[in-house]
Formats: C-alpha cells, structure tokens, sequence
C-alpha cells in the first residue's frame, strides 16, 4: 500500500518536517559545518607555527657568534694575484678593523707551478666569544700571480732541451 510518506520518500521531500535533511534523521555532516571546523582546526594550527617562528627568532637572537677565518679567506679570493709569504699586511689591517678583538696571520705557498696557492690562516682573539673555527687551509688558483725563481713546488726545475 502506497501511503504519502511513501511518496514523500521517493519524491525527495522530508519525513519530517521542518528539517531540511532528507530520508529523516541522516547522521552526517553537512558541508557547511565541515567548512566551519577545516576553519578552525587551520587558525589554530597557524597560531602554533607563529609561536614557534616568534620562539626559534628569539632563540637565534640570544645566541652569540663567533668569528671564523672564512671571512678571512672570503676576502683573500677576491684578489687576482698572490705572492708566497706572509697574508697580505693590508688584508690583516682591514680584518683587525673589522673584527675588533680578534687577529689573524696566514702564510701562503705555491702548490704547483701553474698557478695554485695553499693559503693557510688562523684567527685568534680575547673577546667573547671565542672564534667558532680558529684556522682554515684553502687552495687558489691564481694563474696571474708573481713568482719569485727558486720558490714553490716548481724550485729547481729545470726545462729539458729538445732531444736531437
């Protein structure tokens, strides 16, 4: 027997009224409510990230760093042309101008006869802090640099003659 809530069933309309859910009582969400808490759970989920990067800010700011030879070594690549020795005094002027504290020395040596320097620096002070990494050892390659006969890897090499 066909009654009306058998028609209102199968024509899409509520059991009950006033509702607005079809097939009585669903237990699911509706999309708007879904919405509302993808909302909230994200404003949340943004407050904690914020606290964080305020907290690792803060953190990163408290901590004291220390001078290293890099930057030292940083400057001494910009330059075109090195000689065996000593660093460079007006290279040293300028770190101790800088660096305020702290002091450096560095001795370089040709490598190989083309061109290549080990430059080995070393960075002290008696400010705090202390520098994180007191000495370093770099290679350059400087194919333009004055060489003095009798220094280097190259010191007494001779150029052969052509055989005949």
């Amino acid at each position: 027997m066909i009654t009306t809530r058998t028609l209102r069933f199968f024509s899409g309309q509520s059991c009950r009224q006033g509702t607005g859910r079809r097939n009585g009582g669903s237990n699911a969400f509706t999309l708007l409510e879904v919405m509302i808490a993808t909302a909230i759970f994200f404003m949340a989920i943004f407050a904690i990230l914020n606290l964080v990067s305020q907290n690792l800010r803060a953190a990163r700011a408290l901590q004291q760093t220390g001078i290293d030879a890099s930057s030292l070594a940083a400057e001494l690549s910009l330059t075109n042309r090195l000689e065996e020795g000593g660093l460079p005094v007006e290279l040293a002027d300028e770190f101790v101008k800088d660096n305020p504290g702290y002091n450096c020395d560095g001795e370089i040596t040709m490598v190989s006869t083309n061109g290549m320097f080990q430059v080995d620096l070393r960075v002290w002070g008696n400010s705090q802090p202390p520098p994180a990494d007191p000495s370093l050892s770099v290679l350059l390659y400087r194919p333009d640099s004055i060489t003095r006969p009798g220094a280097g890897a190259g010191a007494g090499f001779q150029p052969r003659g052509r055989i005949q």
